[in-house]
C-alpha cells in the first residue's frame, strides 16, 4: 500500500489508496506511474490531459472492475516523469509513439486505454494508425484533434517558436513562483476554468508540486513550463475523417455537458457520425465539467465497467 502525504501550512492532506509506483525507462529518463490492482494480467492504461498527471484517475480507478489492473502514467514533463531535454519541444504525435514504447517495455501485443482530453485526442490518433493493436479505447470529453484554421495554426507555431528560448532561460535561471496550499488549490481551480472542483484538486496537486528550496512552507508547480507551448496536431479535416474511418476497434466516447467542444461544433459532429459507423462504437453524454471523471466518477464508471466487461472479460 502506498501512502501519499502532502504537508501544508494549514493542514495535512492524506490520500491513501492501494497502488504501486512504477518506473518505465525511456531514452530521456523515465516515465512514472501508479499501478492499481492486479499485475497478473495486462492492465488498462490511463492517460491524462494537458498539464494534468496520473492523479487524474485516483477517484475512478477504485471503481473499475478488479479482474484487471489500472496503470495511470505521468506523460513526459508531467507529474513525476522526466522532462524532455532542453532544446527539444513537446509535440502531440510524440505521445502516440510513446504508447509503442510502453507496449514494447511490457511486451504487450494489445493495448486497452482510458484517455482524457489531450490523451483522448492521442488515443484517437493511435487507434486510427494502429487499430489492430487496440482491444478497447475509452475517450473522455475530447473526441479528436481539434480543427484549426490555417491562420490559427501559423500564429500558434510562430508564438511557440518565439517563446521556447524564453522558457528555457527561465528554467535554467530560477525556481518557479511558490505558493501555500490554499493558493495552490485556487490557482489550479481557476487555471482549469473551475473544471476541477476544489475538493478534487488534491489528487492532481499530489504529483504536480514540490516543496520550495527557498521557502519550505511553500510549493511550486513542478511540471515542465514548456508544456504551455506544446506543438499540437495540424491535420486538415480530410485527414481527420479518414482517421475516423480507420478506427474499427471497440471504442467508447463520453462527452461531458456543458463542457465546451473546443472547436466549431460541426467538426465534432462530422467525425462523430463516421465513428458511429463502427459497430463497436458507443457514445454517451453525461452532466459535468471537463474533469467529470475526477470530480464525480460515479457518473461514468457504470458505463465504462459494462464496456470493460464486454471487451476485457474476466
Amino acid at each position: 500500500m502506498k501512502l501519499n502525504i502532502i504537508k501544508c501550512s494549514i493542514q495535512c492532506v492524506i490520500i491513501q489508496s492501494k497502488f504501486e509506483e512504477i518506473s518505465i525507462p525511456v531514452p530521456w529518463g523515465h516515465l512514472k506511474g501508479k499501478w492499481f490492482g492486479t499485475k497478473n494480467v495486462r492492465p488498462i492504461l490511463g492517460l491524462h490531459g494537458w498539464q494534468d498527471n496520473a492523479g487524474t484517475y485516483d477517484t475512478l480507478a477504485p471503481l473499475l472492475p478488479n479482474h484487471l489492473g489500472f496503470l495511470s502514467i505521468d506523460l513526459p514533463g508531467h507529474g513525476h516523469s522526466s522532462w524532455l531535454p532542453l532544446g527539444i519541444s513537446y509535440h502531440s504525435i510524440d505521445y502516440v509513439s510513446l504508447l509503442l514504447r510502453v507496449m514494447d517495455y511490457f511486451q504487450w501485443g494489445k493495448i486497452s486505454m482510458i484517455c482524457h482530453s489531450m490523451s483522448s485526442i492521442n488515443g484517437f490518433v493511435f487507434s486510427a494508425l494502429f487499430p489492430e493493436k487496440v482491444d478497447m479505447m475509452v475517450g473522455l470529453d475530447v473526441l479528436k484533434p481539434l480543427a484549426r484554421t490555417s491562420e490559427i495554426l501559423i500564429d500558434n507555431y510562430k508564438r511557440s517558436m518565439k517563446s521556447i528560448i524564453l522558457h528555457e532561460n527561465r528554467i535554467k535561471s530560477s525556481e518557479p513562483p511558490c505558493y501555500d496550499w490554499d493558493e495552490l488549490v485556487e490557482r489550479l481551480y481557476n487555471g482549469t476554468n473551475k473544471s476541477v472542483e476544489r475538493e478534487a484538486c488534491k489528487f492532481l496537486l499530489e504529483r504536480a508540486v514540490r516543496p520550495s528550496k527557498n521557502n519550505p512552507q511553500k510549493y511550486y508547480f513542478a511540471r515542465d513550463s514548456r508544456l504551455k507551448i506544446s506543438y499540437f496536431y495540424s491535420f486538415d479535416e480530410d485527414v481527420l475523417l479518414k482517421m475516423a474511418r480507420n478506427i474499427n476497434c471497440p471504442y467508447m466516447f463520453i462527452k461531458a455537458l456543458p463542457s465546451p467542444y473546443f472547436e466549431p461544433r460541426q467538426h465534432f459532429d462530422k467525425t462523430l457520425e463516421i465513428m458511429k459507423q463502427n459497430p463497436h462504437f458507443e457514445f454517451y453524454e453525461v452532466e459535468g465539467s471537463h474533469h467529470v471523471h475526477l470530480n464525480d466518477p460515479n457518473k461514468i464508471s457504470p458505463m465504462i465497467n459494462t464496456f470493460i466487461h464486454k471487451w476485457r472479460p474476466s
